[in-house]
């Protein structure tokens, strides 16, 4: 019961926003909403037993005749991806309450009914409702960017819309194929796992999963979409998709790919963490040369979120535990940084970096707080982003040397291109008139965000001693 009230109190709330016309009013009562479902992800973590099993699980028959159903519950895996989504989601609500948006209505409507459809995924346990969340998902996302993104966003939401749409069309042909293993069809997780595939067949499988999750994700070389996507997309979009979204995909690697395709894996996950590791090191270095700050870290986000694949198809538990600290941590990082890129884009109406520099001098409590966000990004120790990054880089090198230090190179560049950032934008002579220093609502987004990055730095525990049993009963059974 309360999976499924936490599934869809956002849903049915958005779908009532975007029918009634928006008021001032819509966004505290979007708002409400997302910290409902805040409250009880929280509840539900706290009530959680990390043993290894599913809880909180709902089950009934939908489609019987075509062996589909309603089938919810989360282990150590799923909570932890519960709580990152519902926990984020109030903060990209807070970060638009000072901004005068158009057809409030439908604009916070459409962010709910994503909101709710991301952790449609991460309960699913059919395998073809997880598919309908997934799908969901994609449709508030592009409408966000078509209708209020930024330069050329009609042509960038395209783009988006058939990058994703053409890798989760092939992954629907590949969840069919599994349900017509059993007799009768089944796409409950239970017979999903219990698959025995040939080795062309789970090829086949795992193929195309991975084109839809690398499309998701994206890792390179089927990034291309993002750049232009999270940079004109509004900064909420951007948040949504780079602080959860994209985690859609890293887990569901975990949940799908590991138990049903294993052996597949074994054999063609060498070649697939090279692209992934290449990826690594190409995106850090585009990242450097960009004078577009918002352009720089969707770059740095290809570059983070290619580390957590790459450890994730280790198929180890330290390269698991560490990606599920990773993605909480980058989800966190990446919310903190694309909200520093809207204050300077609000009070400077630019965020190119030769245009600003000596912010520092007129706004310390925004200069602190960037700069602890950008220590969190960069992975020092202490920080949020170290427990995971070292775990997946130890993950790599134990199965190949080389593979941890071409990934390592892009750890090195980050720092490079994230520190040179800060001082063109912070430090120096002051190149802009005015900059107002934040202001309530910024701290109210801002500084849980620094207490997290300082939290999950000195307590990583937070999220293993949830995730771990299920990691571990999950390589288990491989």
């Amino acid at each position: 019961m309360l999976t499924t009230l936490l599934l869809f109190i956002p849903i049915l709330g958005g779908f009532l926003l975007t029918l009634i016309p928006g008021t001032n009013s819509t966004r505290w009562q979007a708002l409400l909403l997302s910290l409902v479902a805040a409250a009880l992800s929280v509840y539900m973590a706290s009530s959680f037993v990390p043993t290894g099993g599913v809880q909180f699980e709902a089950q009934s028959e939908w489609l019987p005749m075509l062996g589909i159903g309603y089938h919810v519950g989360a282990d150590g895996i799923s909570m932890v991806m519960l709580l990152l989504t519902n926990l984020l989601s109030p903060l990209i609500f807070l970060s638009t309450v000072k901004h005068d948006i158009a057809n409030r209505g439908l604009f916070y409507g459409l962010m709910l009914i994503m909101q709710g459809a991301m952790t449609g995924v991460f309960v699913a346990q059919d395998l073809f409702l997880y598919y309908i969340f997934w799908e969901l998902a994609l449709i508030p996302a592009y409408f966000l960017v078509l209708l209020w993104g930024s330069g050329q966003h009609r042509k960038t939401a395209m783009k988006f819309f058939i990058y994703t749409l053409v890798g989760s069309l092939l992954m629907l042909v590949a969840i069919i194929f599994l349900s017509q293993q059993w007799s009768p069809a089944s796409f409950d997780i239970s017979n999903v796992y219990k698959v025995s595939l040939s080795p062309e067949a789970e090829t086949f499988v795992l193929l195309s999963f991975m084109l839809a999750y690398a499309i998701k994700i994206p890792v390179f070389p089927f990034h291309t979409w993002q750049p232009d996507t999270y940079t004109q997309a509004p900064t909420a979009g951007t948040m949504l998709l780079s602080g959860i979204m994209l985690k859609m995909g890293l887990y569901s690697m975990i949940r799908w790919v590991l138990p049903v395709a294993p052996n597949a894996l074994q054999e063609h996950g060498p070649w697939m963490i090279w692209l992934m590791v290449i990826g690594i090191a190409y995106a850090s270095v585009i990242a450097i040369q960009q004078k577009d700050l918002k352009r720089l870290f969707a770059y740095s986000s290809i570059a983070h979120v290619g580390l957590i694949a790459a450890g994730i198809l280790t198929a180890s538990t330290e390269g698991l535990t560490g990606s599920m600290l990773q993605m909480f941590a980058h989800g966190v990082n990446a919310i903190g940084l694309f909200y520093i890129c809207a204050i300077l884009m609000e009070r400077t109406q630019t965020n190119e970096i030769a245009q600003l520099g000596g912010i520092r001098n007129i706004a310390p409590w925004f200069a602190t707080t960037y700069f602890v966000v950008l220590l969190g990004s960069v992975a020092l120790p202490l920080t949020n982003g170290f427990p995971g990054e070292f775990m997946l880089l130890s993950s790599l090198f134990k199965q190949n040397w080389v593979w941890s230090l071409v990934a390592g190179s892009g750890v090195i560049l980050g720092a490079v291109y994230m520190f040179k950032s800060y001082q063109g934008v912070m430090l120096g002579e002051t190149k802009v008139s005015a900059f107002p220093d934040l202001d309530i609502w910024d701290k109210a987004v801002l500084v849980p965000i620094v207490i997290a990055i300082v939290l999950m730095g000195l307590f990583p525990d937070l999220i293993t001693r949830i995730a771990q049993p299920s990691i571990e009963q999950l390589l288990q059974s491989l």
